[in-house]
């Protein structure tokens, strides 16, 4: 597979790309028609901020499986775009957590305590000692816009320095804020209790300027501290609020425009910190996000959980053994459904009974998704099913139970238009060999694989034989079979598994016999 990598990262995930046997190519700095062409036959892209992914990068890359973002903030790519298409968007959420906690800590003294300034200033020959007054952290407020995973390393490291913390953040739960000693509260609340601000959220439309002027009026007398991201933080308002006295300082890594331009107001300010965008700029943490990326798009290659994917269902690497026998069978079961049904899909559900019931099955469920629609051919997998489920408005609805009366585990799919249904069922034999083992209600032991041929007859004596000559005549070969029926002399059900295609004048010759009221012929492509 072909990996472009479009903004340079440590080499040790180069390395590990490699060593997978995959080929890199190396584009920095394209932009425009230039990464147009460069990504048009790649498997994967793996970015950092400078390259923005958007919809017509998709659209030029049919072969794209992944995007891997070395970093955690992904506001450079068109993750809608992304899922639309069907490509995986991962980042690298651990690799630069601590360094850029340990960047927010660091600037947060720097500004407190004004040591670039009076560095400078001893540089220059000036023993400026009397003209800098610094704050102590101990017993002050921190206030922490966004408590993900950097926002709880910073209260975590300065809660120990004795910080007292209060946070905003509308998606994290009460609990979770508690065992970090912080009182969740409203922005508001949360700048006029602060001495200290750190932002740690990204930058969307909701967070764009969300400290603007009348924010910063609220922190009065206090510092800020900006290594999230840029835009998030209104630069000029920042620069008035701390040149008018309103703030004490601010120490900010990120910026709206990067490189930060010469006439930024921010740089015309003594007490403001600034630093080119530094957070994540260690040693470690750039091999770790690098090589993590890497790993990503390596099992993305080969059809393992994708561990940070932010458009797909994702499942913990210890949960994956588990659950990954059940992926393949459970799309089966989805397929199946949808080419026996003769109905328009309206509703989608994915039951599991027995041990299975007790995983995490969500990638299992988008799976099952898969398996519906590829049949009705849309351009569809495991990343984009849900969203295609959305956009018809067909109802997908997942129940579990934690007993199944003949299996240790069984899944079924159930297709149906609100009148009329059809679910297919399948459990695994040995661990892991799939097995179909209902069919629209009838019992049957049918291996998923191949060629499978399904045909609704009535219960006489002589069908099958007819059903086998036919296809011999035709030089059709049966590997497998199962019958099975409603009741004796009503209607049976037989699925068959066959070396071949089925060719169109055997269908035609079994679909004119009176006694045989439906032939289908499902593909399963040796899965």
């Amino acid at each position: 597979m072909k990996v472009l990598v479009t903004d340079p990262i440590a080499d040790a995930g180069l390395d590990t790309l490699r060593e997978a046997g995959h080929e890199v190519e190396t584009a920095y700095d394209v932009e425009g028609e230039a990464l147009l062409d460069a990504v048009s036959d790649a498997n994967a892209l793996i970015v950092r901020s400078g390259t923005d992914v958007n919809e017509a990068v998709f659209e030029a890359a049919p072969d794209l499986v992944i995007v891997g973002r070395a970093g955690i903030g992904v506001d450079n790519i068109d993750i809608d775009a992304a899922t639309d298409h069907g490509v995986i968007v991962a980042n690298a959420p651990e690799g630069n957590v601590r360094a850029a906690a340990e960047h927010s800590v660091a600037m947060a003294f720097a500004a407190a305590r004004s040591i670039p300034q009076a560095h400078a200033r001893l540089k220059d020959g000036e023993w400026a000692k009397s003209d800098y007054l610094g704050t102590e952290v101990n017993g002050k407020t921190l206030g922490v816009v966004g408590l993900g995973r950097v926002g709880q390393e910073v209260a975590k490291k300065l809660a120990s320095l004795g910080m007292d913390l209060v946070a905003y953040d509308p998606y994290i739960s009460e609990e979770r804020a508690d065992q970090l000693g912080a009182d969740l509260v409203d922005l508001d609340d949360c700048l006029a209790a602060a001495d200290f601000l750190t932002v740690h959220v990204p930058l969307t439309p909701e967070t764009e300027n969300l400290i603007d002027e009348d924010a910063l009026a609220n922190l009065e007398g206090g510092y800020l501290v900006n290594c999230a991201r840029g835009g998030v933080v209104d630069e000029d308002a920042l620069a008035d609020a701390v040149s008018d006295g309103v703030m004490k300082g601010a120490a900010v890594d990120v910026f709206a425009e990067e490189p930060l331009p010469e006439d930024s107001k921010l740089l015309d300010v003594d007490d403001i910190v600034v630093t080119p965008h530094l957070g994540a700029s260690t040693e470690a943490a750039q091999e770790h996000v690098a090589v993590s990326t890497a790993e990503q798009v390596v099992a993305a290659f080969d059809d393992e959980p994708v561990l940070n994917a932010l458009n797909a269902p994702s499942v913990d690497e210890s949960v994956f053994p588990r659950i990954e026998p059940y992926i393949g069978l459970t799309e089966t079961a989805g397929k199946v459904a949808a080419q026996l049904f003769d109905g328009r899909v309206e509703r989608i559900e994915v039951s599991y009974a027995g041990d299975i019931a007790a995983e995490d099955l969500d990638l299992v469920t988008a799976s099952a998704q898969k398996g519906v629609f590829e049949p009705l051919e849309w351009n569809v997998n495991a990343v984009n099913a849900p969203r295609v489920a959305e956009e018809r408005g067909i109802e997908v609805t997942e129940t579990k139970t934690g007993s199944s009366a003949d299996f240790q585990s069984l899944v079924t799919v159930t297709v149906g238009d609100g009148a009329d249904e059809l679910s297919v069922s399948g459990t695994l034999f040995a661990g892991d060999d799939p097995r179909l083992v209902s069919i629209d209600g009838y019992r049957v032991d049918a291996i998923p694989h191949g060629h499978m041929l399904i045909a609704r007859n009535r219960d006489e004596p002589g069908v099958i034989g007819f059903i086998g000559t036919v296809l011999g005549e035709h030089d059709v070969n049966i590997a497998g079979m199962f019958n099975a029926r409603e009741t004796d002399g009503g209607e049976a059900l037989t699925v068959y598994n066959l070396d071949e295609d089925l060719p169109d004048a055997a269908r035609e010759e079994l679909e004119a016999d009176t006694r045989i009221t439906e032939v289908k012929e499902i593909e399963l492509n040796g899965d």
